[in-house]
């Protein structure tokens, strides 16, 4: 919506366009040699921009197996309450595949179960999920295909939460990889897939639970901080793993492949040598000859070869962007293309000093790392009231 005002403004001729110039990287190399995989389809993907660096059938429509569980995690951190306690159904506890071995009627704070879901792919926790979040596994799957549809998935729909094989469930590299960077934009997602052990508080014994991560890359790759292991007979072997090295984040997918942890590792050194991240704006950063000032910082993978054109576009002073305090835009563009855009402010102003994050977003996160310690305060205070009350005959 916003875009398609800035061209109506721009008809009118109340914006004015000035090239700045061009940037390219130093240095001449040839063209990327091509890798390839032993996949049925792989991207790979720069996390912070989205920039699709690699691609092998990524829009091809394929079984996903348990890579369900991406859509599953993001879908219950943004909809539900990380402190509330999930109640395990007869549905879930029934739920054939991998568990967690949840028992009728046990409950779990949603942020262990989310564990339990993405290191240990407990489609167990899947169901216990999708019905609490959702108020039915039916429910859930409705957010899960709302959720693709926002992000653009166009080869991606979800029949349920966990993956199992079901006629109609789907998704593709590209849209994975997609999805994926925009997953590990969010703390709480991040910081549960790059968990390599967890424990978590057991109510019927009295040592606690303990999920290890299934994900092999967080030991054998430098810098490996995800994702999502997924299997069935059908779909086979599928991956999608992220590494961070010198500030920039990768994920790589691959569908249908017999040696994926290999195929990663190439993969992941792959884009790291051959698109680094290039910083082409400081947030602050003055612009010159203007007295204006670059209102976010803006990063952009790019080959050695690759040269990116800069444009100055100028708000006219009516306009209410610039009543609200933005001068404009500095926009970047590769091949013809807009790769990004960031506001621009006054010099000195005020906008300038917002920080990057939200406080919501630090709240959400401090919320998620108290809740399994408040639930395991909750066992501890539950046991002492079973043993005062058996003590003294009021315990029923």
């Amino acid at each position: 919506m916003f875009f398609k005002k800035l061209q109506r403004i721009f008809s009118l001729g109340l914006l004015l366009t000035l090239m700045l110039g061009t940037s390219s990287i130093p240095g001449v190399s040839a063209a990327p040699n091509p890798i390839s995989t032993n996949a049925k389809a792989s991207a790979l993907i720069d996390v912070e921009s989205g920039r699709l660096l690699y691609s092998s059938n990524g829009d091809t429509s394929m079984r996903i197996a348990s890579l369900t569980k991406i859509m599953t995690a993001i879908v219950a951190i943004e909809h539900g309450k990380l402190t509330d306690m999930v109640k395990t159904s007869k549905r879930a506890v029934g739920k054939e595949g991998s568990s967690i071995y949840l028992q009728l009627g046990e409950e779990m704070s949603l942020s262990n179960m989310l564990y339990g879901l993405m290191l240990r792919s407990g489609n167990d926790a899947a169901t216990a999920i999708a019905e609490h979040v959702g108020g039915s596994e039916e429910g859930f799957v409705h957010l899960m295909n709302e959720k693709a549809a926002f992000l653009g998935l166009k080869h991606t729909q979800f029949k349920n939460p966990h993956g199992l094989d079901e006629d109609g469930h789907y998704s593709s590299a590209n849209d994975l990889a997609k999805l994926t960077a925009y997953a590990l934009k969010n703390d709480v997602f991040a910081e549960i897939v790059s968990t390599r052990v967890k424990k978590v508080p057991n109510p019927h014994e009295k040592w606690d639970y303990s999920y290890t991560n299934k994900n092999k890359m967080l030991a054998m790759y430098e810098g490996a901080d995800g994702v999502k292991t997924g299997y069935t007979k059908k779909s086979l072997r599928c991956l999608v793993s992220s590494a961070t090295r010198q500030g920039q984040q990768l994920a790589a997918v691959t569908i249908n492949d017999g040696d994926d942890w290999a195929d990663h590792r190439k993969m992941l050194d792959w884009g790291f040598e051959h698109y680094p991240l290039q910083q082409l704006a400081n947030k602050g950063q003055p612009i010159a000859g203007y007295p204006y000032a670059a209102g976010q910082t803006f990063k952009y993978p790019l080959e050695k070869q690759e040269t990116v054109q800069s444009r100055l576009v100028l708000y006219n002073t009516s306009t209410t962007r610039y009543l609200l305090g933005e001068r404009g835009l500095l926009e970047w563009h590769l091949n013809g293309s807009k790769i990004g855009a960031v506001p621009i402010y006054d010099v000195g102003s005020s906008r300038l000093q917002l920080p990057a994050s939200s406080q919501r977003a630090i709240q959400s996160l401090a919320e998620f790392r108290k809740a399994s310690q408040i639930e395991g305060r909750a066992i501890l205070h539950q046991s002492i009231l079973k043993v005062l009350g058996a003590l003294f005959g009021h315990y029923q």
